[in-house]
Order: C-alpha cells, then structure tokens, then sequence
C-alpha cells in the first residue's frame, strides 16, 4: 500500500500560464545583463539550479553561490508578480485527486518532489491555494539531480511517518520522462499525466506503472493499493 505521495509541480499540479519562464528570462535579463537564448532552455522535468548553471556556463559566467542567490533572490520577486498578473490555474483534475486521496482508509501522506527552488514551490502553490496540502518535499535546492531530489523527498517522507519506507510503498506523480525516471531510481511507482508538455506516447515510452490524460480520470484506491 502506497504510504507517501510525491508530486511534481509545473504541468502535474498547475499551469502558470508563462510566469515561471517570463521570470527566469527577466531575472537574468535585471541581474546579469544576459538576454540571449534563455527562452530557448528547456524547462520541462529540469531542476532550477541546473537551468540557471546552463545559462552562466553559456555566457562565461562561474558559477558560484553568491550569484546563484543574487539569481533567485530577483527571480522569486519576479515570479510573485507574474503570477500575480498572469493567466494560470490549478490543473482541472487535481483538487479531486487530492480529495480522493484523503478520504481513503489509511491516507498517504503527500509531498513534493520538484525541479522548483523550496521558495519558488512555495509561492507557485501558495498563489493556487495548494501549498498547504504537502507536509513534505524535495526541491531544487537540495540538489541539481533528480534522482538525488527523489531520494531527499522519499527520506523525509520517511522520517515525518516513524519508519523506512519500502520503494512500492511511495507513488510519483509527474509529466514528464524526467518524473518517470526519478520516480524510477528509488523503485517507486509512478503515475504519469499528459497534462505538461509531452504527449502520451512520449510518456508511454518511458514505461510508467500508470499512465492517464488527467488525474480527473484516476481512483486514487487503485493507484495506492
């Protein structure tokens, strides 16, 4: 039986409708001058440390914590006022899901595992009123690896329920090949949704446990017995 559900955010849980991308650009654009292919990157399933890396490797630029939090300093103040203005929402399926997850006999509990920096997560979810629903996470800040991330999410899911978990006892929930494959290296379950950018054959190719066009399609029982 599933005990700790982690979900991925952009794409699985909510779309910002471009706030998390327009701040990314801006913030590099305000703090470093560099306006040339950040829109190109691709976001998709990557962690935010090893997109920003991307970049200053890109332009020369070395790579070191002072500038890393100079970035995202200016990034999560960019990121609130995007979403703010922005034409995002929580992803039709999800608030159910949720629900259904709660009303099951032994619910499991819920986390995060994320490419997001802790405070980006933070104020994306906060905004669409999901925050407060995660007990724990694993986040960008904790390492640029995804698998590393799953790992971190997977330890303190175990620490928060008094016990090790066993891997089919912790079910991923993600978009992308990168959830699936994360999901993965800690012999997780994992569900995948076609409701980020890839398409179900791009998933399906990636040998999720489950895949699904929406979570609005998904009984929670059978996912997590």
């Amino acid at each position: 039986m599933v005990r700790l559900v982690l979900f991925d955010i952009d794409g699985t849980l909510i779309h910002t409708g471009g706030a998390g991308v327009a701040a990314f650009v801006q913030a590099f654009a305000d703090e470093f001058g560099i306006r040339d292919g950040v829109e190109r990157l691709q976001f998709a399933g990557r962690t935010d440390t090893s997109l920003v890396r991307e970049v200053f490797q890109a332009h020369g630029v070395r790579p070191t914590p002072e500038l890393f939090q100079r970035f995202f300093d200016r990034y999560v103040f960019l990121l609130e006022d995007r979403l703010h203005r922005g034409s995002g929402g929580v992803i039709p399926g999800v608030w159910d899901f949720l629900d259904g997850l709660a009303r099951l006999p032994q619910p499991p509990l819920l986390g995060l595992l994320t490419g997001n920096i802790r405070l980006g997560a933070e104020i994306k979810l906060r905004h669409y009123g999901l925050w407060d629903r995660f007990v724990v996470g694993g986040f960008a800040d904790d390492s640029e690896d995804r698998a590393a991330i799953a790992a971190i999410a997977r330890d303190r899911g175990s620490r928060a329920l008094g016990r090790d978990l066993e891997p089919d006892e912790v079910l991923v929930v993600g978009d992308t090949p990168h959830d699936i494959h994360c999901g993965r290296a800690i012999g997780a379950r994992v569900l995948a949704v076609a409701t980020g950018g890839c398409s179900r054959a791009e998933l399906r190719a990636h040998q999720p446990c489950w895949l699904t066009d929406s979570l609005a399609e998904v009984n929670p029982a059978r996912v997590c017995a």
